[in-house]
């Protein structure tokens, strides 16, 4: 690759310049560990470079995957995938499939072809490596590809000269497309059809008929096949769960733990138990009013091993999709529900953190072990709290639970001295019915079982990084930065609209923010505040480098707990088998690999495998999010012309965004709707003032709207005022002096983020 040579290695960060003339003259694909490489860049210099690489592509120097391979923006990549546009005599042409909007025209390339023709035709993707030829550039076939697994999924409707469409289902799509084969589908079907480009129009051609939108657990199956979420597992992948099943499990090698009245605590509703946890008074007596507990995680590694079937597809989807209607599980059911589900009376693998704590809350000790746990029951979340409030007469409540609530106490002090961010804001769960219908939206009751367990997961994932690190072991981090300047710069200046000072040079903690709500002595202006802490902060991720979490207020974090239903935690149980020396012996099935610990070249490609599952773990929830909203404006639907309670959650120069209280999804009330004045948009307040009126709209104001839509396919709501729209008579607009621009009324858009629910706040741990 070309580069600097090893000489001249300087060890420090390229400039943006060096870095742009790399990856041009590079003979190979160029990504973030081939710049690292040639720079001999090491530690913190790494880190600063994928920021440097970032910033690059925000401003529009490069483009395409860091992990795998950069270009300059306007550039072609030195592999690609391109696309089929025309046949000039025995040439094909083709242009690259992903094209970066505002680079100008796709360039087209003629395809090069060694040896046999591939027969290539109008419309066929091919993977191409490309190289520059004069003023332009020219591709060699590498091999042709399957057709774009790109769908368009809709409605067909018909319209009054009989022709038919199809109505996106997605909000942000404004425009219907024209079905030119409708196949067997009819009006009010959802389909899933193939675009065909024909000229310059772009027509579909119906392939599925997914049945009718309205249709419970129609919702969720439009976000699984509009965020391409996998649902069905292959054949030989199921096999090869239905041969893990029957793995024996090695008594002479595991710690017997069947004696402990251990206990898992899950939804009344769940259907897999991935976690237990038991605790008992410490009888050293150099840990006197300490307590000695263990969190017992199902030993996924054992059944799923790199490399096998379901380790691949285990990757491919990252973790399980957790929807009103159905799971897509990360794993096999055989497994997921069955053989890795911690169950009363049943013997199971565990992967144990085994901790000491003492009188102050501290972890004081921990090591890890591979045991046969027997569970002494599994406990519904209500019914723990229900027995410990006394409300309730349960058999393990002397034996397992007073023993973890005596514990959890002194873990909940050390947890309030660290002072993490505490967003107290609501979550929303939607209940339905034998059917699949919709009995209500609920606010999910927060109880002091769920901290409980909180607290003891919490507690193994710290000492799984921190073991991890004392072995030297690589690890899959979960990674909570703190707010970037620029976003505390807009919190600040938000506060000061209310008189509230936020000093900028301050060491930035949790504490700081939950310092600034406990000053909020408002109820109305507290939601406000809480809304923008929200978000200030920024998304967590996994990374293979440590950088904290900021929310939790720890030095390091990993995910340990749910192997089950993320793929992160799986590699942290192969790293903990490695670093621990906790191997099994070999199965006696050969068409099981031999090892179930993290290999080296699994471990060599940590930083690629946290890249991909951070991204399917957003990919996973804004499923989850639009799949509640089309929920919701199902239920809305008959209530659409009613006057609902609102709070307003975005605000922008065409309009704000509010929310019903008690439901939850969001919609528009356009600023063109507000009355014949013209508005003045702050963005630093994030408000809309009336420049004749001053009537002023801002984020966290509680408002009354009526409901004039309510589209169950999109999960989109329409408000006006109660007064109803364009109440306000007409009145010639004023002169405005100053700074700005007055707003002319119809723009259209959304803001960037609009949520401020419980569940993103819970997602960032």
């Amino acid at each position: 690759m070309a580069g600097p040579r090893k000489s001249q290695k300087s060890n420090q960060v390229p400039t943006r310049q060096q870095i742009l003339d790399f990856i041009e003259r590079s003979e190979r694909p160029a990504g973030k560990r081939e710049i690292s490489r040639a720079f001999g860049l090491r530690g913190p210099d790494k880190i600063a470079l994928k920021a440097l690489l970032k910033d690059m592509a925000k401003d529009g120097l490069l483009a395409g995957d860091p992990a795998r391979a950069l270009h300059k923006v306007g550039g072609v990549p030195k592999v690609t995938v391109l696309r089929i546009v025309e046949i000039d005599g025995n040439e094909a042409i083709g242009i690259p499939e992903k094209w970066e909007e505002g680079s100008g025209p796709a360039p087209k390339l003629r395809i090069k072809e060694k040896g046999r023709r591939a027969a290539l035709a109008i419309g066929d993707r091919i993977l191409a490596r490309t190289e520059e030829r004069g003023q332009g550039h020219i591709a060699f076939l590498m091999k042709k590809l399957a057709q774009s697994s790109e769908m368009l999924l809709g409605v067909v409707e018909k319209d009054e000269r009989d022709r038919y469409w199809l109505k996106p289902v997605d909000r942000k799509i404004r425009r219907s497309t024209p079905i030119i084969d409708l196949g067997e589908a009819e009006p009010g079907k959802l389909v899933l059809a193939e675009p065909v480009k024909r000229g310059s129009e772009v027509k579909a051609r119906v392939k599925e008929i997914l049945g009718d939108p309205f249709a419970p657990k129609s919702f969720s199956l439009i976000a699984i096949h509009k965020f391409e979420i996998p649902l069905h597992f292959p054949d030989a992948v199921t096999e090869e769960a239905e041969q893990a099943t029957k793995l024996e499990i090695s008594k002479e090698k595991r710690e017997d733990l069947r004696h402990l009245p251990i206990v898992a605590i899950d939804p009344a509703d769940a259907r897999d138990h991935d976690d237990a946890i038991w605790a008992e008074p410490d009888d050293s007596p150099d840990n006197k009013g300490g307590f000695k507990a263990l969190i017992a995680i199902a030993d996924v590694s054992y059944y799923v091993r790199s490399g096998s079937k379901l380790d691949r597809e285990a990757y491919k989807r990252g973790n399980s999709v957790y929807f009103p209607d159905r799971v897509v599980p990360m794993l096999p059911e055989a497994l997921s529900t069955d053989v890795c589900s911690l169950k009363q009376d049943v013997e199971r693998a565990a992967l144990v953190c085994h901790v000491t704590i003492n009188a102050k809350g501290q972890v004081t000790g921990s090591r890890f072990t591979r045991a046969i746990v027997k569970l002494a029951g599994n406990i519904a979340y209500e019914d723990a709290q229900a027995a410990m409030d006394g409300k309730l007469d349960h058999p393990l409540k002397s034996k397992a639970l007073e023993p973890l609530w005596a514990c959890w106490k002194l873990l909940a002090k050390a947890r309030d001295e660290r002072e993490p961010l505490n967003l107290d804001l609501p979550e929303k769960r939607v209940v339905l019915d034998d059917q699949g219908k919709i009995v209500e939206i609920a606010i999910r009751e927060r109880l002091d079982a769920h901290r409980l367990v909180e607290d003891y997961m919490i507690v193994a994932n710290v000492a799984a990084a921190r073991m991890l690190e004392s072995k030297k072991s690589p690890v899959i981090y979960r990674v909570h930065e703190t707010p970037s300047r620029e976003k505390l710069i807009a919190l600040k200046d938000y506060l000061k609209s209310f008189d509230m000072s936020f000093a900028m040079g301050q060491v930035i903690k949790p504490a700081v923010f939950n310092n600034l709500i406990s000053q909020v002595d408002d109820e109305l202006l507290l939601p406000l505040v809480m809304e923008q802490i929200l978000r200030s902060q920024t998304q967590a991720y996994y990374g293979h480098t440590n950088m904290g979490h900021f929310g939790l207020s720890l030095g390091s974090y990993a995910h340990f707990t749910s192997p089950i239903r993320r793929y992160a935690d799986l590699i942290v149980h192969r790293a903990l088998v490695s670093a621990c020396k906790l191997e099994q012996p070999a199965p006696e099935n050969s068409a099981i690999p031999e090892y179930s610990w993290l290999g080296k070249e699994e471990a060599g490609r940590l930083e690629l495998i946290s890249e991909k599952i951070s991204k399917l773990e957003r990919r996973a929830m804004k499923a989850e999010w639009e799949t509640v909203d089309r929920y919701i404006s199902a239920h809305l639907a008959d209530r659409v012309g009613e006057v609902v309670k609102c709070r307003i959650t975005g605000v922008q120069n065409f309009g704000f965004f509010a929310t019903v209280e008690e439901l939850g999804g969001d919609g528009l009330v356009p600023v063109r709707t507000l009355g014949a004045e013209r508005f003045d948009y702050d963005e630093s307040k994030q408000q809309l003032t009336g420049m004749d009126s001053g009537t002023t709209y801002n984020v966290g104001q509680k408002i009354e709207l009526r409901l004039v839509e309510a589209n169950a396919a999109t999960g989109s709501l329409l408000f006006e005022l109660a007064e109803g729209a364009n109440h306000m008579g007409s009145r010639p607009a004023p002169h405005r002096a100053g700074k700005g621009k007055p707003h002319r009324k119809g723009k259209p858009g959304r803001p960037a983020n609009i949520r401020g629910n419980k569940s993103k706040a819970r997602r960032k741990k």
